[in-house]
C-alpha cells in the first residue's frame, strides 16, 4: 500500500521526467511501451462504437437479456473491426474502441461503421425472432476521426493500459455519443476527405452515402450515414 507521500513523489517524478518518444507505423501493444514517460507517435484513425441508451436496457430488462444484447453487439463489432484491419484497443462496458493505421485507414474505418449499421439491423432481427414479445430495439452510434496519436502507458505495475492522446481519440468518442437515432455512423471532415470511392459512394444510381451536417459542439462540419454494408 502506498502512502500519501509516496503517491505524491510518484506524481512529481512523472511531471519532471522528460519524455522518450519515437514514431511508430503500427498500433503498439501494451508491452511495446513502458510505464515511465515513454510514448509512441502514430498516424491513426480511431473508431468508437457505442450502444445507445444502455441505461434503459439494464434498468428495464432482465440482466441475462441485457447481457445477451451486450455480447451480441460487441462480438459482431469485434469481428467486423478485425475483418477491416482494425486493431481493438479497449472495451468499456457497452463501447468498443479500435485504431486503424496505413494508407487506407480512413476508408477501412468508414466501411466498418457501415457494416456495424448492418450488424445492428441483423441483431434486431434475431432478437425479435428469439423474443417476439420484446419491446427492445438496439440502437448505436459510431464515431470516427483521424489525427496524430500520442500513445503512452498509464497505471501501475500489474494494473495498467495504453492511453491514446490526440484529437482523433477525443472526437471519435464524442461523435459516438451523438443522439441521432436515424443515423448510426458519424465521421469528421478529415476522414470524409480521405475516403476511397468505394467507402464514399453506393447505390444505383451511385450517390454519396454520407450527409454533411454541422457539429454544433465543435462548430465544424461532419458527415453522417444511415447506409449499411453487409460484410
Amino acid at each position: 500500500m502506498k502512502t500519501a507521500d509516496e503517491i505524491t513523489a510518484e506524481v512529481k517524478e512523472i511531471l519532471k521526467t522528460r519524455w522518450s518518444t519515437r514514431k511508430g507505423t503500427k498500433v503498439p501493444e501494451p508491452e511495446d511501451v513502458t510505464l515511465g514517460n515513454d510514448a509512441v507517435y502514430i498516424e491513426g484513425t480511431v473508431l468508437y462504437a457505442d450502444m445507445a441508451d444502455s441505461t434503459a436496457l439494464v434498468n428495464g430488462f432482465k440482466d441475462w437479456f441485457a447481457a445477451e444484447v451486450y455480447k451480441s453487439y460487441l462480438v459482431a463489432a469485434s469481428h467486423i473491426i478485425r475483418n477491416n484491419s482494425g486493431e481493438i484497443t479497449a472495451f468499456d462496458g457497452d463501447r468498443i474502441m479500435a485504431v486503424y493505421v496505413g494508407s487506407t485507414k480512413n476508408s477501412s474505418a468508414a466501411k466498418t461503421s457501415l457494416q456495424l449499421n448492418w450488424a445492428l439491423t441483423k441483431i434486431n432481427t434475431e432478437l425479435k425472432a428469439e423474443y417476439p414479445n420484446t419491446a427492445f430495439e438496439l440502437k448505436h452510434s459510431v464515431g470516427i476521426d483521424t489525427s496524430t496519436l500520442f500513445v503512452a502507458k498509464t497505471g501501475i505495475r500489474n494494473s495498467n493500459d495504453l492511453v491514446w492522446v490526440g484529437r482523433a481519440a477525443n472526437y471519435a468518442a464524442k461523435l459516438a455519443s451523438l443522439p441521432d437515432a436515424a443515423y448510426g455512423a458519424f465521421i469528421t471532415e478529415s476522414v470524409f476527405n480521405s475516403l476511397s470511392d468505394e467507402s464514399k459512394y453506393g447505390g444505383n444510381p451511385r450517390r454519396s452515402m454520407w450527409e454533411k451536417m454541422q457539429w454544433s459542439e465543435r462548430n465544424t462540419a461532419i458527415y453522417k450515414s444511415s447506409w449499411y454494408w453487409k460484410p
